[in-house]
């Protein structure tokens, strides 16, 4: 099922007219991060996010029960 083309031609106008071209510029990194501090941030994510899911996963018979 086609749109006729007066409402393609409105629905372009529209999206180009909300959502202008980004800005996008490609340059080398201004800090290297070292391995080192790469494996501490990966880390420190991963406890940030996965941590309290474990606690609730490993405690979820505990929430159960009503006390």
């Amino acid at each position: 099922m086609s749109l006729p083309a007066a409402s393609r031609l409105l629905r372009t106008t529209l999206r180009t007219r909300l959502m202008p071209a980004a800005n996008l510029t490609y340059k080398p990194a201004k800090h290297n991060i070292s391995a080192g501090e790469q494996a501490i941030a990966l880390t420190a994510m991963f406890v940030t996010i996965l941590g309290p899911s474990g606690w609730i996963l490993a405690h979820l018979e505990d929430y159960k029960t009503k006390k």
